[in-house]
């Protein structure tokens, strides 16, 4: 017997998987288990994925749903892993919990380098991995160094073809290949969640749909920043002609937010529809029609634009390649591919004309040396092809997704003059720089 474990934290992930298994990119086994796990700050007060709009209609692919949560309580899934010592009873305990007796466990899991998908994976030692990605950072690098024994399992990435023609730069440390989930199969999917959505208030027209994301907990920005930003994309959109708004606010986010934008809708003689039903973007795409898309960097801006082909625009996203730190932040490749595919919303000419603003293989030199910036000891091999776009492609526009500061500290050009590139590089002059900030540290102290 074969029992193989889908592990997701979203209705999105959800979705991408049935659309895997509808394209029948899993091979058959005799048991499916949906592992559900809910990551948000107080999962106590949060629907889980199988209690939100439309899961119903995803549930027959599979054979079981479980709770990741209810298995480990009272740990949080996302902050608890198992010590070394304890993988073995944990395995036994999961194996009696879940009748999988003497089973061949198969993984399929989403974002691997952390928590709960590492500890599922490090449990079930030995068994073959399958990665889905879901969103941009899978064109991004691995956040952190994965332990091999796990890394080495990983038998593929499954991906949405969110930007055709660019490749996963995701566990390629590992020589993992990248599969697309075809787009046809995961529109079916996100079809099918369109039909649950009868809650909807009824909009009018094509409106001007904006996303919010709650970039605030992420330390990102400031709450008032925040709302500025939503402020922002408001104005730009009735800028643009849109006199119907469709607010669609981050499912955790304050409900003072909202009153923000109520107020500046009724200065502006607006009508805004502030969206209190948790439903995915893709279904407000199906049900609304909206004219255009504003967000900052959500991935529903790409599938707005490539799955619907629905125009959108970016707002915010100059500050955030600006604020994310440290540099390694992993939510730096998804806002650096919006910033350099999607119109800002303040260029009218580019709003209209949706022109792409970098081709693929600009992009893909462009990812690859934020890649190695980011990831320096995980992808050595990247170093000649960062060198190469520094020392040819910086000017004023590119030098946004990156910083003098991590330059210099990977000796990669563009950081320092030229005359004094050796320094990063020299064992003396590092020796006497730690040691001048030891010295200054303890006059402080």
């Amino acid at each position: 017997m074969t029992t193989r474990i889908f592990l997701s934290s979203t209705l999105y992930g959800t979705a991408t998987l049935a659309a895997a298994l509808d394209a029948e990119r899993f091979a058959p086994v005799d048991r499916t288990i949906l592992l559900v796990a809910n990551n948000t700050a107080t999962p106590e007060t949060t629907p889980s994925v199988d209690q939100m709009p439309g899961f119903a209609r995803l549930r027959d692919r599979f054979d079981e749903v479980l709770s990741w949560n209810e298995a480990i309580s009272p740990f949080h899934p996302g902050g608890w892993a198992p010590r070394g010592d304890d993988l073995p009873l944990w395995e036994r305990y999961l194996r009696l919990h879940w009748g999988l007796g003497d089973d061949d466990v198969e993984l399929a899991v989403e974002s691997i380098q952390v928590n709960p998908a590492m500890a599922v994976a490090q449990i079930f030692t030995g068994a073959p991995v399958d990665v889905y990605a879901d969103g941009l950072m899978s064109y991004g690098p691995t956040r952190n160094k994965i332990d091999p024994l796990v890394g080495t399992r990983v038998r593929r990435l499954l991906h949405l073809d969110l930007v055709p023609g660019l490749t996963p730069l995701l566990l390629t440390e590992f020589g993992v290949p990248p599969e697309v989930v075809p787009t046809e199969d995961f529109l079916k999917v996100l079809s099918e969640l369109g039909d649950t959505a009868d809650e909807l208030p009824h909009v009018a027209g094509e409106p001007a749909l904006l996303l919010g994301q709650y970039l605030s907990a992420l330390d990102i920005l400031t709450p008032e920043e925040e709302e500025d930003l939503h402020v922002r994309m408001m104005r730009g959109a009735v800028q643009l002609g849109h006199r119907s708004v469709v607010f669609k606010p981050h499912p955790t986010a304050p409900a003072r937010w909202s009153r923000t934008l109520e107020k500046e809708a009724e200065q502006l003689g607006v009508e805004l529809t502030v969206l209190d039903t948790p439903v995915l973007a893709e279904v407000l795409y199906q049900r609304m029609r909206p004219a255009l898309v504003v967000g900052c960097f959500s991935t529903a801006l790409l599938t707005a634009s490539t799955l619907y082909g629905i125009p959108v625009a970016r707002v915010g996203t100059s500050t955030l390649l600006d604020r994310l730190a440290p540099y390694q932040n992993s939510n730096r490749v998804p806002v650096t591919i919006v910033d350099a595919l999607l119109p800002e919303l303040a260029d009218r000419p580019g709003v209209t004309s949706q022109e792409q603003g970098l081709s693929v293989a600009e992009l893909t030199d462009l990812l690859r040396a934020v890649g190695f910036a980011m990831q320096a000891k995980i992808y050595p091999d990247l170093r000649p092809a960062a060198e190469r776009y520094l020392s040819t492609r910086l000017d004023d526009h590119t030098w946004r997704y990156f910083k003098r500061r991590r330059l210099t500290s990977l000796g990669l050009p563009g950081a320092i003059p030229t005359q004094l590139a050796f320094i990063p590089r020299n064992a003396t002059v590092r020796r006497v720089a730690r040691r001048a900030r030891s010295f200054k540290r303890a006059a402080l102290g």
